[in-house]
């Protein structure tokens, strides 16, 4: 994945050895639980804390704390990016598997980007179905699928409970998030993105909001990714 275009929606990695800070920037509970817990790979050296290896993310604000935490006006629009975030991935044949909200962060641009490599898959290697119907109520009550799934089955209709809100965020975020990407739990959608990938047909990445573009007027075919991008607001 580290030599895979992540169109500015991932979170980079810097792997470091023997990586130093000074020990007053840790809180002294902190400290005494890395050097008990990961002891062989943290050691305090005068008044350096080292760390044998570590990789080191950029600071984002995770997107749950972020929606709980900010104005219904701030929310609103890092829940949307969200959804397009999900969608540069895809474009970029990325699927981020885990879609909770805690493994998306806020950068200090208010850009929504992953950050948990965990599940990562590409997105021509998932196979997305639609859940069978049944007959049976029981099957709907059942702990386990009443029906057969494969490695790299995905099921879009279920995204809804594994993109869910915080409790006490406003039902205004999701209400404006499904007004602009219900479209994700849909499989047709995500087939449609594979077919693209497989014809090569490849969209433009817009790294900031549209409102911050120069407005120009399509003049040609060649121009509706500008005009597409107006729905990012």
């Amino acid at each position: 994945m580290y030599n895979h275009d992540r169109v500015g929606r991932m979170v980079e990695a810097w792997e470091f050895e023997n990586l130093s800070f000074d020990r007053d920037r840790f809180d002294p509970e902190l400290l005494d639980e890395l050097l008990e817990t990961a002891a062989e790979s943290v050691r305090v050296v005068g008044n350096q804390v080292v760390i044998r290896h570590v990789y080191s993310e950029r600071q984002v604000y995770p997107l749950n704390l972020y929606l709980r935490e900010m104005s219904t006006e701030k929310a609103v629009a890092a829940a949307i990016d969200w959804g397009w975030a999900i969608k540069d991935l895809a474009a970029a044949n990325v699927f981020p598997g885990d879609l909770f909200t805690k493994n998306f962060g806020v950068t200090r641009h208010a850009n929504v980007v992953f950050y948990d490599y965990d599940e990562l898959m590409l997105l021509e290697e998932c196979r997305f179905r639609t859940i069978p119907q049944t007959d049976d109520p029981a099957d709907e009550m059942r702990s386990q699928p009443w029906f057969s799934v494969e490695p790299g089955d995905v099921f879009p209709e279920q995204f809804p409970t594994f993109m869910a809100f915080p409790s006490d965020v406003s039902s205004e975020v999701r209400r404006r998030f499904d007004e602009v990407h219900a479209d994700l739990y849909s499989p047709e959608f995500w087939k449609g993105v594979q077919d693209r990938l497989a014809r090569r047909d490849l969209p433009d990445f817009y790294p900031y909001s549209e409102r911050l573009r120069f407005r120009r007027k399509p003049s040609s075919d060649a121009d509706t990714s500008a005009v597409e991008a107006e729905a990012r607001g």
